[in-house]
């Protein structure tokens, strides 16, 4: 399967503010996804803003990046959206905030209902493995996606 880059469907929507992947919060991190197949990938540029430790990307800022990917994985694969239930981080290597872009890859691994499971890698800027997770997403029937969480179907992701 080639790439596609995915299009942020809910930045159509007025109001519209996700620290994760809104293109107009001014805070945010501003994050873009490419459908490669079996994989939803993100490459994205640090910066201090976003420092624990001097020049260590901050855990929680690490943990915002997984949790939006894995977001966009449910998208893509389960075809509705849903709510984060759980999360297990290793963190394994430090991810510097002025040594390059970082990039990120989500799967999904395990459906049992209304949860599906999403691992996610992010890679440091030298491309070394640093950080990994398992996050658990409870979905919601389309319909109820719609109604909750202004769910857009998953085609409108694919313009």
């Amino acid at each position: 399967m080639k790439k596609r880059e995915m299009y942020n469907a809910y930045a159509d929507l007025e109001g519209y503010n996700c620290f994760g992947c809104s293109p107009t919060n001014p805070y945010g991190l501003k994050c873009k996804f490419v459908d490669e197949g079996d994989y939803i990938s993100c490459r994205w540029m640090p910066s201090e803003n976003y420092q624990g430790f001097f020049h260590v990307l901050h855990g929680g800022i690490q943990a915002t990046l997984i949790d939006e990917i894995a977001s966009w994985a449910i998208f893509s694969y389960a075809k509705t959206a849903g709510v984060t239930t759980g999360m297990e981080i290793k963190y394994r290597k430090p991810v510097y905030t002025n040594k390059g872009e970082i990039t990120l890859r989500a799967k999904t691994v395990k459906t049992e209902k209304r949860f599906v499971t999403a691992h996610v890698e992010l890679f440091n800027a030298a491309g070394e493995l640093a950080t990994e997770a398992e996050v658990i997403y409870m979905i919601y029937p389309e319909e109820i996606a719609k109604r909750k969480l202004d769910w857009p179907g998953v085609e409108a992701f694919y313009k």
